[in-house]
């Protein structure tokens, strides 16, 4: 793409949002950013969004934002160089991308779709001046009322919104208000909960300690880490259809024989290795109340084992997409092919095919009525089931260690 092609814009905010909801002004919601917000907030040596409601986990700094653009390059390997996979056809005019980060979703999905009109929206002010001229960046708080106009969008997007998301039942509720009929919507994230299909992961093992630290102080911090196992009901509650959950196997080093897995595996252990301080220091300090010197001591030991290519661990990255009845539909959902038997290390388990993540799908119907009552917060939710199977690709590679 020639540098002629992408053109300079500023970053805008939306601003005075009550009086934009209200109608009490004529005054754009859009402003400029002020100083407090792109500078954000150092805590423990790193930088932290300042706008919003709600507290964000993870930093906003340039360490963070490197890792963010090396997990971009991870999951176009992991997902077999795709950016995504609701079938919104050819030509999707308007789309929006939550929690967008640094851009670069926005961005490539801008130059594949030229005549589409793309926006990404996140908290933090960490998206590049320079940009395809169909795509454009707004800060926001997605987990507000929002103000965009409903029924406007074909496609929204999401992709790991980590410690971001307090109530999914609302986002998914605006979601559905603003999708066009026949539009789609695309979750995708990875959990952090650590998996092992064999005997390779000790009981003792600190990855096993870091698993359940991790999922008790997301759920104090509000924000379960294992909520996208829940995202297909929530989907299904708000009156989608076709809605469809796969899951893929995001190997934690390369230990995997299959060399494209192998590949990922490299970038997360990567990703892990130098980017855990921030992914959990605040999250721990806030939640179990560590000092940032025990953070540390008890990373160096998770760090010495993701290095150990004989442990076969590696976390569930679940997508889950549907789309809103009515209007006419831009796609249709691919059928599964059948699982071919193959080998098992596990009795009594079924293997996914050599070139398919774990899938289910939701039969198309008429149009389900639309649920308008989310999860009220204090209620439990329900625990997520998430079986082991066996992937062939996944076999490990002869000596590894």
């Amino acid at each position: 793409m020639s540098p002629g092609y992408y053109s300079r814009i500023p970053t805008l905010i939306r601003a005075n949002r009550q009086q934009a909801i209200d109608g009490s002004t004529t005054v754009s919601s859009l402003t400029s950013i002020t100083s407090s917000v792109l500078q954000g907030k150092v805590e423990d040596g790193r930088v932290y969004a300042v706008y919003g409601k709600e507290e964000y986990g993870m930093p906003m700094d340039e360490a963070e934002l490197d890792r963010i653009d090396m997990a971009h390059a991870k999951y176009y390997a992991l997902l077999e160089k795709k950016r995504f996979l609701a079938p919104i056809g050819d030509n999707p005019q308007r789309v929006l991308d939550l929690g967008c980060g640094t851009g670069i979703w926005s961005i490539d999905f801008a130059d594949m779709f030229p005549t589409a009109d793309v926006i990404g929206v996140d908290i933090a002010p960490t998206q590049p001046e320079w940009v395809p001229p169909n795509c454009r960046f707004e800060l926001d708080d997605m987990e507000a009322r929002w103000t965009w106009k409903e029924n406007s969008f074909d496609y929204i997007f999401s992709r790991d919104l980590i410690l971001a998301i307090r109530d999914w039942p609302k986002l998914v509720d605006q979601v559905y208000t603003h999708l066009k009929p026949g539009g789609w919507v695309e979750f995708q994230c990875v959990t952090g909960v650590v998996k092992c299909d064999d005997a390779s992961l000790p009981p003792d093992s600190m990855l096993r300690e870091f698993s359940k630290a991790i999922n008790q102080s997301t759920a104090a911090f509000g924000t379960p880490v294992d909520d996208p196992a829940r995202w297909r009901g929530w989907f299904e509650d708000c009156g989608f259809e076709e809605v469809t959950e796969v899951i893929y196997k995001l190997p934690m080093n390369p230990w995997p024989k299959d060399q494209r897995l192998k590949l990922v595996g490299a970038f997360e252990m990567e990703n892990l290795l130098y980017g855990l301080s921030g992914m959990v220091t605040r999250l721990f300090a806030k939640t179990l109340n560590w000092t940032p010197e025990q953070v540390e001591v008890f990373l160096a030991g998770v760090r010495k084992e993701l290095k150990n290519r004989s442990v076969h661990t590696y976390w569930p990255f679940y997508i889950v997409y549907a789309r809103k009845p009515g209007g006419r539909p831009t796609g249709s959902a691919p059928p599964l092919a059948p699982a071919e038997p193959t080998a098992s290390p596990d009795a009594g388990t079924s293997p996914v095919p050599a070139s398919s993540p774990v899938s289910a799908s939701s039969p198309a119907g008429p149009a389900s009525p639309r649920r308008m009552s989310p999860t009220p917060v204090n209620q439990p939710k329900p625990e997520p089931v998430l079986e082991p199977v066996p992937d062939p690709r996944l076999e490990p590679a002869h000596g590894s260690k």
